[in-house]
């Protein structure tokens, strides 16, 4: 079974979610699983958190939902009730890390420089958020803190857009990219939830940058170059394009023409 940290890698894109009211948790879930994205982090910025979360999983229960800003151990336990399946925070506070170890939930803490990437390891995370990423440097500052720290994998959150998103997308170090930009408050606000489902596939798209190169020799491959080959394979069959052979050359997803 594909655990936690697998599933969000290969989704590559984790929508931020800020909502006040909870009247917009389901079309909200609706429109990111359709978009291509089943997956939220939905932050405790507000009151409605928990129940947002239970919305979202009751509405689609195979959809991976998490909390994040989370600040407090008190948090952490409403999220867990809710339904919540990870747990991410801006910053690195040892006794939320402690207690989500201790309860055996997934967790992705807030880091922006080594001292904070070497208290994660400490308590045996390979797993950090990157946060905030453009502020601190984005992609060179990732590729800079992941040289000596080689089992390091950091989601980057604050700023990233889809202009910069492959950029990141083409970093090895990179789990997955945290967002908002999908889910704009005033497409929330007026109820605008198609605009987030094209807005995520858009994105999904941005991020698999499908590139084909043609045949080969024996013009019986069709060859696509893609910055990460197992997002592209999880995203194309999530969209129903099955493929009954495949080789990957480490640079291509090399498919039957057929």
């Amino acid at each position: 079974m594909m655990d936690i940290f697998e599933k969000i890698h290969r989704l590559g894109i984790l929508p931020v979610v800020v909502l006040d009211d909870v009247k917009d948790a389901a079309p909200l879930a609706i429109a990111l699983c359709e978009g291509g994205l089943p997956a939220a982090e939905v932050t405790y910025r507000t009151a409605y958190a928990h129940d947002v979360i239970q919305e979202m999983k009751k509405v689609k229960p195979d959809m991976l939902v998490g909390a994040g800003t989370v600040l407090s151990i008190e948090q952490v336990d409403s999220a867990i009730d809710a339904g919540a399946e990870f747990i991410v925070s801006p910053g690195f506070n040892p006794s939320v890390v402690a207690y989500c170890i201790k309860k055996g939930v997934p967790v992705i803490p807030g880091t922006a420089t080594p001292s904070d990437i070497e208290k994660a390891l400490s308590m045996g995370l390979s797993n950090v958020k990157f946060f905030p990423s453009e502020i601190n440097g984005g992609v060179k500052a990732i590729q800079a803190l992941g040289a000596p720290y080689v089992d390091v994998k950091f989601l980057p959150t604050g700023g990233v857009s889809e202009k910069s998103l492959l950029d990141y997308m083409k970093c090895k170090r990179v789990l997955a990219c945290g967002g908002t930009w999908m889910v704009k408050k005033e497409w929330i606000k007026n109820g605008d939830f198609k605009a987030i489902e094209d807005c995520t596939k858009k994105a999904v798209f941005t991020m698999l940058n499908l590139q084909i190169k043609g045949l080969s020799n024996d013009k019986k491959y069709l060859k696509i170059t893609t910055p990460s080959i197992d997002r592209a394979l999880y995203h194309l069959a999530n969209m129903g394009i099955a493929f009954k052979d495949y080789v990957n050359d480490k640079y291509h997803i090399v498919l039957k023409e057929e």
